[in-house]
């Protein structure tokens, strides 16, 4: 199969690639970045360069492909004039426009946990956004969105924090954490592109549940700190910390909202009802050695 993949070589498209390239399929990857075409080529796989932002670009890339893989990338959360909901409609909209004039039938989105709500996920909204968008593509063009959870590579944010305080400070974790691992996410989607998949569906990957004090337990463990505690703090708390770093401010209030549906249950709640039968093979403790580097 011809498969183009947004995303470039990040955490999940590389090894996606890789997977792909290994099954003999003919894989394009799209990057912003032009030094990445070197990096792409070395894989096996076809490099298109250019822009998300740019509809007519993203046309031509998904022309001829048999899937495509749509992702919107992070975006510089302490960009003060970041419109994060806007940035998330422009490039679901040509993502649309793409897949619908290009001609491609199957399409596998990567959502998030909490991509079927509405309000009161903060920043989630935009993934959300996405999800509807495609949603109104012609039925006969197949869409399964990938509702990853948590990423253990979030984490990283907190290793300052350890370092100054002496803890993991946030405002959720006292009920289970659905972590994941990036290696799980694209054995998933690999999975379902290998499928041939005909119909529309949501699907949920997750790799380890843990609350935040077991989580902290296992990163301690590795980084020399065994009594690494987790330590949950009000909203304003988090907010100002954000704020301090140097976030922009609605920025840091969507994710204050995010985390603290996390802890109070409605962003899992879909989850739990539809999670995976079989959780990922990339455990808590597997990450930790990787979150070990890190933090020296």
């Amino acid at each position: 199969m011809k498969i183009t993949l947004t995303g470039s070589l990040g955490h999940i498209g590389k090894p996606l690639a890789e997977k792909l390239l290994q099954k003999g399929h003919s894989v394009t990857v799209i990057s912003s970045n032009e030094e990445k075409r070197k990096d792409i080529q070395t894989l096996g796989a076809e490099a298109a360069i250019g822009s998300l932002q740019d509809a007519a670009f993203l046309k031509a890339s998904f022309t001829g492909s048999d899937v495509v893989y749509t992702m919107v990338p992070p975006a510089n959360y302490f960009d003060q004039s970041l419109d994060l909901m806007a940035y998330y409609r422009e490039i679901g909209d040509n993502f649309a426009y793409a897949i619908q004039e290009s001609g491609v039938e199957r399409v596998i989105n990567l959502s998030t946990i909490g991509g079927e709500l509405e309000k009161g996920s903060g920043i989630l909204l935009g993934a959300h956004g996405v999800e509807e968008i495609l949603d109104k593509l012609p039925q006969t063009i197949t869409v399964i969105h990938i509702r990853p959870t948590s990423f253990y590579y979030n984490l990283y944010g907190y290793v300052e924090i350890i370092k100054n305080a002496g803890a993991i400070i946030t405002n959720y974790g006292n009920s289970l954490i659905p972590w994941v691992s990036p290696i799980d996410i694209a054995d998933v989607v690999a999975e379902e592109i290998e499928s041939g998949f005909l119909e529309r569906k949501v699907r949920y990957v997750a790799s380890e549940e843990l609350t935040g004090p077991e989580t902290a337990r296992i990163l301690g463990a590795v980084i020399g700190k065994p009594d690494l505690q987790w330590k949950i703090v009000s909203d304003e708390q988090v907010q100002q910390g954000l704020e301090g770093a140097g976030m922009n401010p609605e920025i840091a209030a969507g994710l204050v909202e995010m985390y603290g549906a996390l802890q109070s249950g409605l962003l899992a709640a879909d989850y739990h009802r539809n999670k995976p039968a079989i959780l990922g093979n990339v455990k808590m403790e597997d990450f930790a050695r990787e979150f070990a580097l890190a933090f020296k």
